[in-house]
């Protein structure tokens, strides 16, 4: 009876992997694979759909709303001469700091800005302090905010997290719907500093 079972259980997954084998499978080939639709190898004969920056100059552009809360926001004006960002040279921060800022009409830094959120991390008499706390691993994390006189280098490049704005009919359109925990000044302003320890 066993026996009977085994060759049955043998007999059907033969015919499995006889019927299997006889499926026809359509090949993809490689410039088919992705959303390029041209060779992977050539680099040099892609070219993406034209992006319309913004050529206004600072002052006299459109800002765009915030996408959600406290999210660095776009640069709505022509930045042509202005990057890039040295160590000599910084012309965002001619603007944009906040004792200028009100002056030529610009949007000033956040707080977040002139503060640092890095712990001061020393290694004294074998073990490794963070502002004068001992951990056990250097990547334990202690949230403390270092308010500084004037920006901090921590946000001096600015296009690490700011894009200017561009116009294009051909980007997929967005349907994401923005809800801020502030009516007033979420989708302008940043408050990172007073939510900071919040959480989303």
């Amino acid at each position: 009876m066993l026996k009977q079972k085994i060759v049955l259980f043998g007999l059907a997954l033969g015919a499995l992997i006889v019927t299997g084998c006889a499926v026809t499978q359509q090949a993809v080939s490689e410039d088919e694979m992705g959303l390029r639709q041209t060779s992977l190898y050539a680099e040099d004969k892609t070219t993406a759909d034209a992006t319309n920056y913004a050529k206004t100059a600072p002052g006299e552009s459109k800002v765009f709303a915030r996408s959600f809360e406290n999210v660095p926001p776009m640069i709505p004006h022509d930045v042509e001469g202005m990057l890039d960002i040295t160590k000599e040279m910084n012309m965002c921060m001619d603007c944009h700091m906040p004792a200028m800022a009100e002056a030529v009409a610009a949007t000033p830094v956040p707080a977040s800005h002139l503060a640092s959120f890095r712990p001061l991390t020393q290694y004294v008499g074998g073990e490794f302090k963070k502002d004068g706390k001992p951990v056990a691993n250097t990547s334990d994390i202690i949230v403390v905010v270092h308010e500084r006189e004037g920006l901090s280098m921590d946000r001096y490049t600015c296009t690490a997290c700011h894009a200017p704005q561009s116009d294009n009919a051909l980007i997929v359109p967005n349907r994401f719907t923005s809800v801020f925990r502030s009516e007033e000044g979420g989708a302008t302003s940043s408050n990172l500093l007073d939510v900071l320890n919040d959480g989303i």
